[in-house]
């Protein structure tokens, strides 16, 4: 039975000299594998170049239930990308976002609150001309709410630290080593809560956006099961240095 759906690419895996399989999370079905024969030819309807980190899709896929592997009967980028794939720092910043997702969305079912938001945040980023530096740390900290992990902002004036294994404030230091002082506490919160459109107005260093990434990738590790260890925010961070 065919079935119209969005998707989000997250792994393209080789399968042969000419076809892949590709991983999507999709509005419909959840994370999905397809087998998309031919990719590689010349005159291949569906290009390689569509299956890129976080390429958003309209598909049209053939769907059965307990199938490990569906397959596509079309498919389009849309919106087609205008800056990602032709910007390094853009570019970079995704590869370094597809990498946190398919660690956390692995296994997920569908989920339309948390398509819509990876769907229209990474639009949103395509679309922007400016190159936020912010947007990689508040993407990540507002899409823990669709994970079910999200840090409690809630604050009382005696509490000065933010316990990243329990997600929220508190007034005593924890006793392991996974905590953010008041200072760095806050801006952990603002990147949470400040709209997408606004991230801009929240000055951070250098090295005060390396400080808060390695704690956000803490706070991942400690919060999803098998998160392991993520490798491309190393290029990332010296592109943005």
């Amino acid at each position: 039975m065919l079935h119209k759906v969005r998707g989000i690419v997250l792994k393209t895996t080789n399968y042969s000299e000419s076809s892949v399989v590709v991983q999507v999370f999709t509005d419909k079905f959840g994370m999905q594998s397809y087998m998309i024969n031919g990719v590689k030819k010349p005159k291949a309807k569906i290009k390689m170049n569509m299956l890129q980190s976080l390429h958003l899709l309209d598909m049209v896929v053939y769907h059965k239930a307990n199938t490990s592997i569906q397959r596509v009967s079309e498919l389009r980028p849309s919106p087609v990308f205008k800056s990602i794939p032709y910007d390094v720092i853009k570019s970079s910043i995704v590869i370094f976002l597809n990498e946190v997702l398919y660690k956390s969305i692995r296994q997920q079912s569908a989920d339309d609150g948390l398509f819509d938001f990876i769907f229209n945040a990474i639009a949103w980023f395509d679309e922007n001309n400016a190159i936020d530096p912010n947007f990689h740390l508040s993407f990540l900290l507002k899409l823990s709410r669709f994970l079910g992990f999200s840090p409690n902002s809630n604050r009382r004036s005696d509490q000065i630290y933010f316990d990243l294994q329990e997600g929220e404030f508190a007034s005593r230091t924890p006793i392991h080593a996974h905590y953010l002082q008041l200072e760095d506490a806050l801006c952990f919160i603002a990147l949470l809560n400040t709209p997408l459109e606004k991230i801009s107005e929240i000055k951070l260093s250098n090295s005060q956006r390396r400080f808060l990434l390695d704690k956000i990738l803490v706070f991942y590790n400690l919060h999803t099961a098998s998160f392991g260890e993520v490798q491309s925010h190393k290029i990332l961070e010296t592109l943005l240095a």
